[in-house]
């Protein structure tokens, strides 16, 4: 197959687990649940390509492996932080808006088709690297070590902040140690930094438009559903969120002010 056509298709290979997904959160009325689908959808959009490529073996093998890791510890997290609670705030106010009776089946074009086309789109990077002409080059060795930056903050990040959740003496504070002293997003920022070292893989192939992908992630994480999503919620509800906003690296690790 072509490039388009095994991306093409990529669509109704994420798009059957969200169905299911979907059918499930009708079932339990939780729309959030889609949350723990997004790290899986670029694990078997890889395999995917994986199963079909026709770049350099040893890149594919290992890229596919590396979004394995990746995918499986983010719908792990996301999964057990949000086991027992209630729908998340963002779809109960979907809900509310487009009334309960007809949300059941707008859900599905509103969160869980978007979310397969978003992953499809941002997956490009990742076929990109797959199928890209250019063998094994050194290009490859920095684009493992900008994934394993990206995946450290990220990991230990999250590790951090549930530990800091979880002692009830910080309920209502703001967590300012650890990473989260150098950035007020450490999670955010890795998870960034490792679509770029995919995007670095996609280079080392030889494949370059194709990391748009790895543009648009950064783009939704920062300015759509991450930083600046969070940030608007957490300075209503911590009080002391704008002096952290004053002293802490939005995005990018640095030293605090004093």
């Amino acid at each position: 197959m072509s490039f388009w056509q095994i991306w093409g298709w990529g669509l109704a290979v994420v798009m059957i687990p969200l169905t299911l997904a979907w059918l499930w959160s009708v079932k339990i009325t939780n729309a959030s649940i889609v949350d723990i689908c997004w790290g899986m959808c670029f694990v078997a959009l890889s395999w995917w390509y994986f199963s079909q490529a026709q770049g350099d073996a040893q890149r594919s093998l290992l890229i596919s492996s590396l979004v394995t890791i990746w995918g499986l510890r983010l719908s792990i997290y996301i999964g057990w932080r949000n086991w027992g609670k209630p729908e998340d705030y963002r779809y109960v106010e979907f809900r509310q808006r487009y009334g309960a009776e007809r949300y059941w089946w707008f859900s599905f074009f509103q969160v869980f088709l978007l979310q397969g086309v978003l992953a499809l789109l941002i997956s490009l990077t990742l076929l990109g690297a797959q199928t890209g002409p250019k063998s094994w080059n050194w290009l490859d060795y920095l684009a493992i070590g900008v994934w394993l930056i990206g995946f450290s903050f990220e990991a230990l990040g999250d590790w951090q902040m549930a530990r800091f959740k979880a002692n009830p003496a910080n309920k209502g504070q703001v967590m300012r140690s650890g990473l989260w002293r150098y950035t007020r997003h450490p999670n955010y920022f890795g998870d960034a930094t490792v679509w770029w070292g995919y995007a670095l893989f996609s280079i080392a192939a030889g494949s370059y438009w194709q990391i748009i992908g790895a543009l648009l992630m950064t783009w939704l994480i920062i300015r759509i559903s991450g930083v600046l999503l969070l940030e608007r919620t957490m300075v209503k509800t911590k009080p002391h969120y704008a002096d952290y906003i004053a002293k802490t690296s939005a995005f990018l690790p640095w030293f605090p002010k004093s």
